[in-house]
């Protein structure tokens, strides 16, 4: 399957847990204003949860997915081929939402996307968590993380533990480094998901890992 049969699969979009929980680091690290950069944007839904922290969404991705605004800017690239045609720190924030399990080379990812990113900017990085109950009980019973089943791949083919996220920040420079779950997970084999008070890595079904470019 090529990248853009990858990106097609993916659908371009995430859940509204996903996107609650980079709205929220972005207030926790008390972002206001800047220009924010969505690489693997997709449908670019994360737009209308992030501006109410930044001045300006841009999108990046594979290819134009349908229903992703004319509003804002779309940059085209194939992130297993090689450099976005952007220069180096033109954003205050870069974000990569359920993306980096979508690629061959996740630390050349991250590598890129602090490129782009000012020197003191933030980059984060979200990815389905595989230290969930469900995740745990699905690696058990199938021998395969649940993000992770043949019936993903090969959409997903790069599955991360929060430490390797926390190991390819510090490889490449972040500083500040967090680890944020978005505390809304599905009970396992159950098709229910946790009531509200289940926080944490247990009931999450997806994580993100924020840092600062150094200066």
């Amino acid at each position: 399957m090529s990248t853009v049969e990858r990106a097609v699969a993916s659908g371009g979009h995430s859940g509204p847990g996903v996107y609650g929980m980079v709205a929220r680091v972005l207030e926790e690290r008390g972002i206001r204003g800047g220009r924010l950069l969505d690489v693997g944007c997709g449908q670019g839904a994360l737009a209308a949860h992030v501006l109410a922290h930044v001045d300006a969404y841009e999108g990046a991705d594979v290819v134009r997915h349908p229903g992703f605004p004319a509003a804002y800017p779309l940059h085209l690239r194939d992130m297993d081929a090689g450099r976005l045609p952007l220069a180096d720190g033109s954003f205050d924030v870069v974000a990569c939402v359920e993306t980096i399990e979508h690629v061959e080379n996740p630390r050349a990812l991250v590598r890129e996307l602090v490129r782009l990113v000012r020197p003191g900017g933030l980059v984060l990085v979200t990815t389905p968590n595989q230290l969930s109950l469900l995740s745990l009980l699905c690696l058990w019973r199938f021998g395969q993380f649940d993000a992770f089943r043949d019936g993903s791949y090969p959409a997903h083919i790069t599955a991360l533990v929060p430490q390797d996220l926390m190991r390819i920040g510090r490889e490449v420079g972040l500083e500040d480094l967090r680890l944020t779950y978005s505390d809304s997970g599905r009970v396992p084999f159950s098709g229910r998901r946790y009531p509200r008070g289940f926080r944490g890595a247990r009931f999450s079904d997806n994580v993100a890992v924020s840092g600062l470019r150094s200066a």
